[in-house]
């Protein structure tokens, strides 16, 4: 049993996950990184929300799995990649729970990328 903090989310913190009706699209150095149109919205309290695209639309090619971690009292712990042709500016650029905290379970076997470390990522309405 682990002795990290856990918080469930409420009104001081809330956590929505709805599954987002429009196409992400993820870019680093001119490639196309991940592409879906299955990807799952994720807003927490008042920052910005976060798309999280599924393993299965996310060329696992262009990722290294780092040795970096962290830990959210409200997801779990999570895992970190790189983007191999980003260089430096994609080092631990992509995250991803593992095995996340019930109220988020949703976001399994999902992706997500800081927006400052890769080129674009466009959510394009049909």
């Amino acid at each position: 049993m682990s002795d990290k903090p856990v918080k469930v989310p409420g009104p001081d913190h809330p956590i929505t996950v709805e599954k987002n009706p429009d196409r992400v699209v993820v870019k680093v150095a001119g490639q196309i990184v991940a592409d879906t149109r299955d990807a799952l919205s994720l807003q927490e309290a008042d920052y910005p929300a976060v798309q999280y695209v599924p393993r299965k639309d996310v060329d696992l090619t262009q990722l290294e799995r780092t040795d970096h971690e962290s830990y959210c009292p409200y997801k779990g712990d999570a895992s970190y990649y790189s983007i191999i042709p980003g260089g430096e500016k994609t080092v631990n650029a992509v995250w991803t729970y593992e095995n996340p905290y019930a109220p988020v379970a949703e976001i399994k076997d999902h992706l997500a990328f800081y927006p400052d470390r890769v080129d674009s990522i466009e959510i394009l309405a049909d």
